[in-house]
């Protein structure tokens, strides 16, 4: 089975869509102090950084991050590959907070409901928001996106893959269609 890679964005595409994000956050965040990023492992955490970098630079504040291992709330675990679970590193309360969920690509919804249970065992924010990398549609829970990155509409056959210059030695984001 042959595999047809096409370049969606390209490392300065990110990094524009990145500036972008962190604009949206600063004009919805009536108060900066209060939010808090929440990265889900994998490539959610270093967006996480990357975007409280952004809303630093712009606003010269700094955005409180985190990092969220989702696998133990997961409920599609029998369906998943294996991988070895992460260390979530929450080191503040999150009650009260505005949390930002932050991750590469939401498709089903399944990681995002699971992170919205996880999150629970960390205090009870006062509002949680998503925003994601690429959005490539076809859930299968209720769940939409406050923040989007790029809306990339895909067949359920192809592959979207994200990759990271702090994990993959390079920014980019493909669509990989199995030929």
């Amino acid at each position: 089975m042959a595999r047809q890679i096409r370049e969606i964005l390209s490392a300065d595409e990110i990094r524009r869509t990145l500036i972008r994000l962190a604009s949206q956050i600063v004009e919805e965040a009536p108060d900066l102090s209060q939010v808090v990023l929440l990265g889900i492992y994998t490539r959610g955490v270093p967006l996480a950084y990357l975007l409280a970098n952004q809303i630093e630079m712009i606003e010269q504040v700094k955005v409180a991050v985190g990092a969220l291992d989702i696998t133990f709330f997961r409920d599609d675990l029998d369906q998943i590959k294996t991988r070895t679970p992460q260390k979530t590193e929450i080191p503040f309360d999150l009650t009260g907070k505005t949390v930002i969920l932050v991750d590469d690509v939401i498709y089903k919804g399944r990681t995002i409901r699971a992170a919205l249970n996880a999150v629970t065992e960390y205090g009870r924010p006062e509002i949680i928001k998503l925003l994601v990398l690429v959005d490539r549609g076809h859930r299968q829970v209720p769940i939409h996106p406050d923040f989007i990155g790029k809306a990339l509409p895909t067949a359920k056959e192809e592959k979207v893959k994200v990759y990271l210059d702090a994990i993959d030695g390079k920014d980019a984001v493909e669509l990989i269609k199995l030929t």
